[in-house]
C-alpha cells in the first residue's frame, strides 16, 4: 500500500490530468466528478480519500465493501461493478448508487428490493458500447427497451449511462468509439423519453482524457491514485 503523501501526489496528478482534459474539452473541471476505485485495497485507501475531502468512492464487490464501510463516515459508496442477484438485498442497503444495472432481471430485483424497504434506489444502465464479450452491459440495440422497462419501476430513479472501454489482443484499451457510442445513446435515450441523463460514467485511468473528451461527467480512477492493484 503507498502512503498518504505518494496517494497526495497522485491525486494532484490525476487532477491535472482531468483540468487538462476539459480545457482541451472547452468544458469545466467541476462537470466531471473523480471517483477514487478502492477494490482490492485496505480500508487505508477509503481514508486517504476521505482526508483529501473526496466524498465518493467507488467498489466492486458487495461484501468487500460492506467490510470496509463501518470504519469511515461521510463516504459515499457507489457500485460499479456487475451485481450478483443474490447481493442485490445488501447492495441497495449499503450503496448511494448502482452503476452496473444491464438486464431486466436485475432491474426487477432492485425495484422489488427497494420497494420492500420503501427506498428509492439510484442506478445507472451499463451498455457495452464496444461490443466487448468479456464486458458486461446491455447491448446498445437493446438499451431502449431496458430504458423503457426501468422508467416503469417506481422505486429506481435512472440517472444515466455506464461503459467500461474494450481492450484489444494486445491489451490496449480502445476507448473512443465506445465512449462517443454512449454519449450518442444517452443523448438519443434522453430525448425519446423527455428525461434528464445527466450521468455518463466512462473512463478509467488509461483512458480518462478520451473520456472526458467525449462528455464523461464519472472517471473511475483506481491505479493512478493507488498503483498496481492486487488481484
Amino acid at each position: 500500500m503507498i502512503t498518504e503523501a505518494e496517494f497526495s501526489e497522485n491525486l494532484t496528478g490525476v487532477r491535472l490530468e482531468i483540468e487538462k482534459a476539459c480545457v482541451q474539452a472547452g468544458r469545466s473541471p467541476d462537470e466531471v466528478t473523480l471517483l477514487p476505485v478502492t477494490k482490492n485495497w485496505p480500508v487505508e485507501a477509503v481514508r486517504y480519500c476521505h482526508n483529501a475531502n473526496l466524498t465518493k468512492v467507488g467498489e466492486n464487490r458487495v461484501q468487500e465493501a460492506k467490510l470496509k464501510m463501518g470504519s469511515i463516515n461521510g463516504i459515499e459508496w457507489e457500485l460499479i461493478g456487475h451485481l450478483q442477484s443474490n447481493k442485490v438485498n445488501q447492495a441497495i442497503e449499503c450503496f448511494s448508487r448502482i452503476q452496473s444495472v444491464d438486464s431486466s432481471k436485475l432491474l426487477n430485483r432492485i425495484n422489488h428490493a427497494s420497494n420492500k424497504r420503501g427506498l428509492v434506489t439510484r442506478i445507472l444502465l451499463q451498455v457495452n458500447t464496444g461490443n466487448d464479450p468479456a464486458k458486461f452491459g446491455v447491448s446498445a440495440e437493446d438499451a431502449n427497451l431496458l430504458m423503457e422497462e426501468a422508467l416503469k419501476l417506481e422505486n429506481l430513479k435512472v440517472e444515466g449511462l455506464m461503459t467500461v472501454a474494450p481492450i484489444d489482443s494486445t491489451q490496449n484499451i480502445c476507448p473512443a468509439n465506445a465512449f462517443s457510442s454512449l454519449r450518442i445513446l444517452g443523448e438519443k435515450l434522453s430525448n425519446e423519453f423527455g428525461i434528464p441523463l445527466n450521468e455518463l460514467s466512462m473512463g478509467m485511468s488509461g483512458d480518462l482524457k478520451h473520456a472526458i473528451l467525449e462528455g464523461s461527467t464519472v472517471i473511475r480512477v483506481g491505479s493512478s491514485l493507488f498503483g498496481s492493484r492486487k488481484g
